[in-house]
């Protein structure tokens, strides 16, 4: 049981530790609490395309079933997203994923979403967590029975319906990284009206090689087929392994920053709607510009997109986001969605070239750099890490003054020019997060610098 840690967004962890026993331990966990909590609806548990996650997921299904519930499958490897939609489309008691996500092909992992859609809140992981046990045996006229079921189609009506995207004349290059979003966001695309040129739309249980992680190393292709000039490709779009974040291409821009998508997606939906934005403590403060410019508020979470979906309950608010790639928009699940975000992306670009828009934004409310970089931290040592450098905050980071410091998640160093640097464990890695924000890429260097110097005498 030491070996199955729940991270940020459930357990992860190479095929080293990542075992049929331990996973057939979470299925039990899951079964014990669903079942103390008096929810008895099925559950759907879905998978990616890692070699392991078929598997893993019939086992979690035999666990499931043993315990009396019924189990909703997929007919092969699917988004994550589809199944938060499919709970709350079908009032399902919740939803099991088998993925490790961006991570290489030797990781696998569990995503438990509750039956909200949204992802499980600490109290409910913790309540999983205590219950870790073997699986239980129960007659078999008690079992639950499974079946597959149609998780793309729903999602897929409800998307085109939300997003209202008329994609005709539009071309946009799509890159599945060999993941779970291959033959669904690329199919969405086109039943919106796009033309899509495909890349690495097939399976790949080693992911031709690279990680599934939607960042620009991994897309120069991509961008490749956007920038090359011929016209062939108007937008490029990338998924990573579970398709519950995207990436974004633009012609001038290339890969376009997580934070100026944001930026520009709040922009767009502030076009016809009105309410909040939920941002974590990572995310750029153009949100907050763009917030005040039409008197909107805009909240602060901590890192984890169950802190954003929590923000988007609790404040009623028109979109949830993160810097990493991760959103999700009025009127759909408290889930993070690359697939419905890839069809909104290609309808804000039909609307007026994302370049165009982000453009204007920064005109108006100001130039936005944002960067990170990781510090290795074996995970054992990040409290007492974060613990040595509470007492030892600066006065000053790179010659400016610390003015305030956000310890919501990690410490946030708000400095006298408007700059700021974010010192955070990884809720995933072994490593610790450094993120610094100010107007251009030297000042960048500098802050991030200035914050790997301090972390070098604690870690």
């Amino acid at each position: 049981m030491e070996t199955i840690n729940f991270g940020t967004d459930g357990w992860r962890a190479t095929l080293e530790e990542f075992t049929v026993p331990r996973v057939r331990m979470v299925g039990q966990a899951v079964a014990t609490y669903l079942a103390d909590e008096g929810l008895e609806g099925p559950v759907a548990i879905g998978y990616d395309a890692r070699e392991s996650s078929p598997e893993f997921a019939e086992e979690l299904t035999r666990v499931l079933c043993a315990n009396g519930f019924d189990v909703l499958l997929p007919e092969r490897d699917r988004p994550t997203p589809l199944f938060a939609y499919g709970i709350v489309e079908r009032d399902l008691a919740g939803a099991l994923v088998v993925t490790a996500s961006h991570n290489p092909p030797e990781y696998n992992g569990i995503k438990f979403i509750s039956g909200d859609g949204a992802p499980a809140l600490p109290e409910v992981m913790d309540a999983i967590a205590d219950r870790l046990a073997e699986p239980e045996q129960h007659p078999r006229d008690s079992h639950g029975s499974a079946r597959e079921v149609d998780f793309v189609s729903p999602h897929a009506d409800h998307a085109l319906g939300l997003a209202g995207a008329d994609l005709e004349g539009l071309t946009v290059a799509y890159d599945a990284m060999h993941g779970s979003g291959r033959d669904t966001t690329d199919t969405l695309l086109e039943q919106a009206g796009a033309s899509v040129d495909r890349l690495r739309c097939d399976r790949d249980p080693d992911f031709g090689g690279s990680p599934p992680e939607p960042s620009p190393e991994y897309l120069e292709e991509l961008t490749e087929r956007v920038q090359s000039g011929d016209g062939d490709a108007d937008l490029g779009i990338a998924n990573d392994g579970d398709a519950d974040r995207l990436a974004v291409v633009t012609p001038e821009r290339g890969y376009l920053d997580e934070n100026l998508f944001f930026a520009a997606l709040y922009d767009y939906l502030l076009e016809d709607g009105s309410g909040p934005a939920i941002r974590t403590v990572s995310t750029t403060y153009l949100i907050d510009r763009i917030g005040e410019a039409h008197g909107e508020d805009v909240h602060e979470v901590p890192v984890g997109f169950k802190w954003v979906a929590q923000g988007i309950a609790e404040y009623d608010a028109l979109v949830g986001g993160e810097e990493s790639g991760g959103f999700t928009i009025d009127g759909h699940v408290r889930e993070k969605d690359g697939v419905l975000m890839a069809l909104v992306a290609a309808a804000m670009h039909a609307e007026e070239p994302l370049d165009d828009r982000v453009d204007r934004l920064l005109a108006e409310h100001g130039t936005v750099v944002q960067d990170k970089i990781s510090v290795a931290c074996p995970d054992h040592e990040k409290a007492r890490v974060l613990s040595d450098l509470e007492d030892e905050i600066p006065e000053a980071i790179a010659g400016t003054d610390v003015e305030d410091v956000n310890t919501a998640d990690g410490f946030k160093l708000l400095l006298s020019d408007g700059s700021w640097v974010l010192i955070r464990p990884s809720g995933t890695e072994p490593v610790l997060r450094v993120y610094a924000e100010a107007e251009d890429d030297d000042r960048i260097a500098a802050l991030l610098e200035a914050g790997e110097d301090l972390l070098a005498e604690f870690v």
